[in-house]
């Protein structure tokens, strides 16, 4: 299945198998070399804003200026409501959003 879809040969053919096995070999050595580490919450939060450009100041409109300063902080935990917010509007996965991350205790 995988040779149509990076282009190559024909499924069931011998140089369909190589290129299957190809590109097993290689998502595996991409996997062990350069693992991507699931995201925190508040690191989830950092990389929308970046990826689309989003302001502090937005997301102090979603969840309150000093609510937004806390949270990036790591001095506050998000709430169910704050999690609502965020996930609704700027399309971050709440299942992302709700799982337990240090606080810094400032």
């Amino acid at each position: 299945m995988r040779s149509k879809r990076y282009g190559g040969a024909e499924e069931g053919t011998e140089a369909g198998d190589r290129l299957d096995v190809l590109v097993t070999l290689v998502e595996t050595y991409e996997r062990q070399r350069w693992p991507i580490e699931p995201l925190d919450p508040v690191r989830a939060i950092e990389a929308a804003m970046e990826m689309n450009g989003y302001t502090r100041a937005q997301l102090a409109a979603l969840i309150g200026q000093s609510h937004a300063t806390e949270i990036l902080s790591r001095r506050r935990a998000l709430t169910l409501p704050m999690i609502r917010a965020i996930s609704e509007a700027w399309h971050v996965p709440a299942g992302v959003l709700v799982q337990d991350y240090a606080l810094t205790g400032r």
